[in-house]
C-alpha cells in the first residue's frame, strides 16, 4: 500500500469546470500499480497523520512550491506555494519517517525532504545556473545528463541511468541533513538520500512520466520486504482496526 501525495488545484471533467479537487496525475498511479504496489491517494489534512499505520509505503508528489517560509526565507517574485500540502506533507512525512517506512520524493517532493531535514531552496533556478534547461516551457519536460556517487541508494537504484527528464523551476540548494548523492552537468542536486535509514530516497525529475521509473519501482519493493513498512505484507491480508 502506497500513500501518494494529491494536489487541490480547479480541475474540469463533464459538465464542470474549475472546481476545487484532490486529484494526483495518473502517471504516478500506474507506476506503482506496474510496480506491484497499490495506490492510496492522500489529500492534502494537517489533522492528523493516522494513515500512515495502513501504509507500506510514502511517495512525496510533485507540484508546486515548498513555501520558503519553512525554510526561513521571504517569498521570491516567482514562488508560488500551496500551504495546506506543505502542513499536510510535512505531517505526514514526519508519521512516515517514525513508522521507518519507506519514503520516496519526487521533484517537490525531493525539495520538501530537504526542507524537513533542516534544508534550504533555490527559489527560481535561472537565477543561480543561468539558464531555463530545467524548466524550457509551460508543459515541456528538459533533458539533462545526470550522475550518481558510488556506492549510494541512488548509485544503486539507477545504475546505468545517465540522463533524466526535467520540469521544475526550484530546486535543492542544501540538503540539510540528508546525504547529496546525484547530481545534473550544471551541478544542480538530482537526487539526495538518507544513509542511515532503509529507504529514503528524493530525486529530482519525474520517473513517474519516465521510460525507466526505477525510483518507484524501488520504492514498492522496499515497502514489500518482510519487516518493512508496518504489519502487513504487500498482498497480503490487512487489518484496518
Amino acid at each position: 500500500m502506497i500513500g501518494i501525495t494529491a494536489y487541490v488545484e480547479p480541475a474540469g471533467w463533464a459538465v464542470w469546470r474549475d472546481v476545487p479537487a484532490a486529484l494526483v496525475p495518473q502517471a504516478y498511479v500506474r507506476a506503482v500499480t506496474a510496480s506491484g504496489g497499490r495506490a492510496v491517494v492522500l489529500p492534502p489534512d494537517d489533522t492528523d497523520a493516522d494513515v500512515v499505520r495502513i501504509l507500506d509505503g510514502l511517495l512525496l508528489a510533485g507540484g508546486a512550491d515548498v513555501g520558503p517560509e519553512r525554510y526561513g526565507q521571504p517569498p521570491g517574485p516567482r514562488t508560488r506555494s500551496r500551504p495546506d500540502r506543505d502542513a499536510g506533507e510535512l505531517a505526514l512525512l514526519a508519521a512516515a519517517l517514525a513508522a521507518d517506512l519507506p519514503v520516496l520524493g519526487v521533484c517537490r517532493g525531493m525539495q520538501l525532504l530537504a526542507v524537513a531535514h533542516g534544508g534550504t531552496l533555490h527559489q527560481h533556478l535561472p537565477e543561480v545556473v543561468g539558464h531555463e534547461g530545467h524548466c524550457p516551457s509551460p508543459g515541456e519536460y528538459g533533458a539533462h545528463p545526470v550522475r550518481f556517487a558510488a556506492g549510494s541508494l541512488a548509485g544503486t537504484v539507477l545504475a546505468g541511468v545517465d540522463r533524466v527528464n526535467s520540469y521544475h523551476h526550484q530546486g535543492v540548494a542544501d540538503p540539510g541533513r540528508l546525504t547529496a548523492s546525484g547530481w545534473a552537468d550544471d551541478g544542480v542536486l538530482e537526487a539526495v538520500e538518507d544513509p542511515g535509514r532503509r529507504f529514503l530516497l528524493g530525486v529530482q525529475w519525474h520517473p513517474e512520466n519516465d521510460a525507466d521509473p526505477r525510483p518507484i519501482t524501488a520504492l514498492v519493493r522496499a515497502a514489500g520486504r518482510p519487516g518493512r513498512g508496518g504489519d502487513h505484507p504487500v498482498g497480503g491480508d490487512r487489518l484496518w482496526s
